[in-house]
């Protein structure tokens, strides 16, 4: 009969012993605080599987979800989410779902099929609603197929054009989100924890709290490492977990949750306000991102392109990089998704050839450097 101690000590020694597939080498920097092993990336141009682009909804002065009378409908809107769609998706479909709630109707339309599109139809049919889809695009062609899938919430405003007000509606979705989320960590839905590792070129400041600081209940194991903590050519990096979403299995998964809950999609582009007023649903909820723009005049909505490219999956790979001069790193079953860029008011979604260099040659050089016993 092993003792309570034993038990204790084989615990500890657990993480370490299920995410190796070698032997135990090197020393504490070459692991997680979690204990999982910090393998190196392998970064070519032979190991290139895509490049892609998309377009972010971003407002200068945050998303939008509010409701608004339009001739005998009511239209909530839920849009405008910048880099963080996915992230948000459930909770300003929370919001969202609160707003259509006040009307006694049990019936309405959910225009678009992205990640904000998906969660709000899903929480309206909790709520015991019928609920019909019309969007353009279907997964895998939306641009939530695009994201990258880490759960933070990354250029969704800047900073001096929000009001209160939207600060607090900002955390309250925040909030919901975070929780949502945790109900579905699966392999079924493509969610699990991951460690993050923020490169920076300075030690931070301990006069300016950053956003992980200001959110930290929602960044756990959070912590500055020292130069010995860690295995990369850095002199400042902090750590924090979070959930990565991947897109390829989030999606088709939310959307088989919607057809087995009695939910309905049209095949539809709307071509302005009048044409979505057709619409027999009494309630309009309007997830269309940057089609708001056109749909409903929205003038500050402006798209910021960012470009990813990916080389093959490496499952021994299981943590993120960001931070590291505007380079970006995430382990994804569907390959190692390198970025990024961040171009304001860019309409193409044709990939930048030179764009691609840079995010080549930035991440190749970075894991070289990286200290990899296994390797």
């Amino acid at each position: 009969m092993p003792s309570r101690r034993s038990v204790l000590q084989a615990a500890t020694i657990l993480p370490f012993l299920s995410g190796c597939a070698n032997p135990l080498r090197g020393n504490s920097s070459n692991y997680s605080p979690s204990g999982l092993p910090l393998r190196r990336v392998r970064v070519s141009d032979e190991l290139v599987i895509r490049t892609i682009a998309g377009l972010r909804p971003f407002r200068r002065s945050g998303f939008v979800v509010k409701a608004e009378r339009m001739n005998d409908k009511m239209v909530v809107h839920n849009y405008g989410h910048g880099g963080g769609g996915i992230t948000l998706s459930w909770g300003t479909a929370h919001l969202a779902a609160e707003l259509a709630s006040q009307s006694p109707h049990k019936r309405c339309a959910v225009l678009g099929a992205g990640a904000v599109g998906l969660a709000t139809a899903r929480l309206m049919q909790d709520r015991g609603w019928e609920v019909t889809i019309y969007s353009k695009e279907l997964t895998p062609n939306t641009t939530s197929n695009v994201a990258g899938g880490q759960w933070s919430p990354t250029s969704v405003y800047d900073e001096g054009y929000v009001t209160p007000a939207f600060e607090a509606q900002f955390e309250l979705a925040m909030r919901h989100a975070y929780r949502y989320y945790q109900n579905l960590v699966s392999p079924a839905y493509g969610v699990r924890w991951i460690s993050n590792f923020l490169i920076q070129s300075e030690p931070p400041d301990p006069e300016q709290q950053d956003f992980t600081e200001k959110y930290i209940d929602m960044y756990p194991q959070h912590m500055d490492l020292t130069r010995d903590q860690h295995p990369f050519d850095a002199d400042y990096v902090r750590h924090y977990n979070t959930m990565l979403i991947e897109p390829a299995i989030y999606l088709p998964q939310i959307m088989r949750d919607f057809y087995d809950a009695g939910g309905k999609v049209q095949i539809r582009e709307f071509m302005d306000r009048a044409d979505v007023l057709t619409l027999e649903e009494p309630i309009i909820i309007n997830c269309t991102g940057l089609g708001s723009k056109k749909l409903f005049s929205d003038d500050e909505l402006i798209p910021i392109k960012g470009q990813l490219t990916f080389v093959i999956p490496q499952e021994e790979v299981n943590y993120i990089v960001i931070g590291n001069g505007g380079l970006y790193m995430f382990p994804r079953k569907d390959g190692i998704l390198l970025g990024g860029t961040f171009e304001r008011n860019e309409w193409s979604l044709i990939p930048d050839p030179v764009e691609t260099r840079r995010i080549l040659d930035g991440h190749r050089d970075f894991f070289e450097k990286m200290d990899d016993p296994w390797a």
